[in-house]
C-alpha cells in the first residue's frame, strides 16, 4: 500500500513486531462504517463516481459479512485493520477500491475508526450503569426499615437505615454515568478531513461525514486532530472510577460476608468454595473485581505515559493506544453486569445487623443533641455523654440500658424522655434533612433516582 519509495521488503521480525491487527481488527465495523461514510461524501463532492460508490459500498458489505461469518484472512503482512480491508475491498472490486482512500490518511481513518468505537463502549457503559443503579434502587426499596451501624474509620457511628447505605453507591453510579455521558461528547467528533497532519487540497465536506455518522462535531485543527487521544484518556479516567466505586461496594460485601459481620449472606452463584476447607464460602467474585480495579488503573498509566512525549503530529507510538482501551473495556463491562447480578440475589441478615446496633454507642450523638437541645452548650453536652459512655462501657451495657438515676449523674437535665430519643429507630426517624438517613429523606432520594431513570 505504501512501498512505492521503497525497493527492499520489511524484515519478517519487524513486521511480526509492527502488526497490530491482532488488536484492532475489533474495531472492524466501525472501519467499514468510517470508510462508507467517506466513499458516500468522495461521490457527494463528484470525486468518485455513483458506479465507485456502489462498487465500494458492496465490497465493504461483503467484507464486514466475511469478516462476522469468520471467513475473511487477516494478514499479518497488511499490518492492521486498515490495510487488510482496503486490499480485500481492492481484490473484491479493482481500481474502484484504490479510489477509496482519496483525500485520507490512515492517520485520520484510525482516529475516526477509534473513535467510533469508544463512543459505542461509552453507551455500553452508560447502559450497564443504568441497570446496576435500577437494582440498587429496587434493594433500597425493600429496605427502607432495616437498620445497621453507619460507620466512620471504619469504627461504628450512627445508625442509617441500610437503604441509605445502598443509595450512596446509586449515587456514585449516578455520576459515573454523568461522567461517561459527557465525555461522550469530546468522543463523537470526527477528525475525517484532517489526512496525514495538514487537512487536503480535495474538496472534501467533513459536515456531511459527521451527519451520516451521526457524530456530535468535527475537528476544528487538523493537527490536533490526528494526534490526541485525550478522548481515550477521558474514557479510561472513567472506566477508572467506576472501578473504584465498584472495589468499595465489594470491599464491603467482602468484609460483610464474614461471619463475625455476618451482615450478607453470598449467594452461590457469585461465591466459591476452598479445595481443603469444606465449610469455606468464599467471596471470591468480590475479591477479584477489587483487584481488577488495579489493572484499569494501569491501562490509565499507559496511556498517560504513552502520550506524555509525543510531539505533533502522529507517532507510531499511538498504535499502542489500543489494548489498554480494549482491556479497561473488557474490565469494566463485565464488572457493572457481575456487580447489578450479585446485588440482586445477595441476602441481607437483618438481624445481625439489628444486633450489631447495640455495640459501640451509636446513640451517643442523640444524647448530646437531646441535651444541646435541654440548653446545654454542645460542647459541654458532648464532654457529659462521653463521661457516659465511659461509665456504660465500664459496665458492659448500652447508653439505652442505664436507669435514669445513673443518667442523672451526668447531667440532672435528663429526663425520662431521653429514652425515646436513644432508640435506634427514632434516632434514624428524626433525621429529615434533604439526603439525610430518615425515611421522608430516604423516600425522596429513592424517587429521585426512580425519575432519573425514566430519563436515562
Amino acid at each position: 500500500m505504501w512501498g512505492g519509495r521503497f525497493t527492499g521488503g520489511t524484515a519478517p521480525l519487524v513486521e511480526r513486531y509492527t502488526c497490530s491487527v491482532d488488536v484492532d481488527s475489533r474495531i472492524y465495523a466501525q472501519d467499514i462504517a468510517g470508510s462508507k461514510a467517506h466513499a458516500a461524501m468522495l461521490a457527494r463532492q463528484g470525486i468518485i463516481s455513483a458506479e465507485d460508490l456502489a462498487a465500494i459500498d458492496r465490497g465493504l458489505t461483503l467484507i464486514q459479512a466475511e469478516i462476522e461469518a469468520g471467513t475473511f484472512l487477516w494478514r499479518e503482512d497488511l499490518e492492521d485493520v486498515h490495510m487488510n480491508i482496503e486490499n480485500r475491498l481492492t481484490e473484491i472490486v479493482g481500481a474502484p477500491g484504490q479510489k477509496l482512500h482519496t483525500g485520507r490518511s490512515r492517520n485520520d481513518q484510525v482516529a475516526l475508526d477509534f473513535r467510533l468505537f469508544v463512543a459505542s463502549c461509552l453507551d455500553q457503559w452508560a447502559s450497564s450503569l443504568c441497570g446496576l443503579i435500577q437494582v440498587l434502587l429496587g434493594r433500597a426499596e425493600a429496605h427502607q426499615d432495616t437498620l445497621l451501624p453507619g460507620c466512620t474509620h471504619f469504627q461504628p457511628a450512627q445508625p442509617v437505615s441500610l437503604a441509605q447505605h445502598i443509595l450512596a453507591y446509586a449515587q456514585m453510579f449516578r455520576r459515573d454515568h454523568a461522567r461517561v455521558r459527557d465525555a461522550c461528547k469530546r468522543v463523537r467528533v470526527s477528525p475525517l478531513g484532517a489526512a496525514a497532519l495538514a487537512g487536503t487540497t480535495h474538496p472534501l465536506d467533513p459536515e456531511q461525514v459527521k451527519a451520516t455518522l451521526g457524530l456530535d462535531d468535527v475537528f476544528a485543527n487538523s493537527m490536533d486532530a490526528v494526534s490526541d487521544r485525550d478522548f481515550v484518556l477521558e474514557a479510561v479516567f472513567c472506566a477508572s472510577i467506576i472501578m473504584m466505586h465498584l472495589s468499595r461496594l465489594c470491599e464491603e460485601i467482602i468484609i460483610w460476608a464474614n461471619p463475625r459481620f455476618g451482615f450478607v449472606r453470598l449467594p452461590d452463584a457469585y461465591s466459591t468454595g476452598s479445595s481443603i476447607m469444606p465449610q469455606k464460602k468464599n467471596p471470591d467474585v468480590a475479591e477479584l473485581m477489587r483487584g481488577k480495579t488495579g489493572r484499569v488503573y494501569g491501562d490509565l498509566t499507559s496511556l498517560l505515559t504513552l502520550m506524555k512525549g509525543l510531539p505533533l503530529t502522529y507517532n507510531r507510538d499511538l498504535q499502542e493506544d489500543k489494548e489498554p482501551f480494549l482491556d479497561a473495556h473488557d474490565t469494566v463491562l463485565p464488572s457493572l453486569d457481575i456487580m447489578a447480578g450479585m446485588m440482586e440475589e445477595l441476602h441481607f441478615n437483618q438481624d445481625r445487623m439489628r444486633e450489631a446496633l447495640k455495640s459501640g454507642f451509636l446513640n451517643a450523638t442523640e444524647l448530646a443533641d437531646y441535651l444541646a437541645a435541654k440548653g446545654i452548650p454542645f460542647r459541654q453536652a458532648h464532654h457529659i455523654t462521653g463521661e457516659a459512655v465511659a461509665y456504660a462501657e465500664g459496665r458492659g451495657v448500652g447508653l439505652e440500658d442505664l436507669s435514669l438515676e445513673e443518667l442523672h449523674r451526668f447531667s440532672p437535665d435528663i429526663g425520662e424522655d431521653v429514652y425515646g430519643v436513644l432508640d435506634y429507630a427514632n434516632a434514624v426517624a428524626r433525621r429529615h434533612i434533604p439526603g439525610g438517613t430518615g425515611p421522608d429523606s430516604v423516600q425522596a432520594q429513592m424517587a429521585s433516582i426512580a425519575a432519573w431513570l425514566q430519563t436515562n
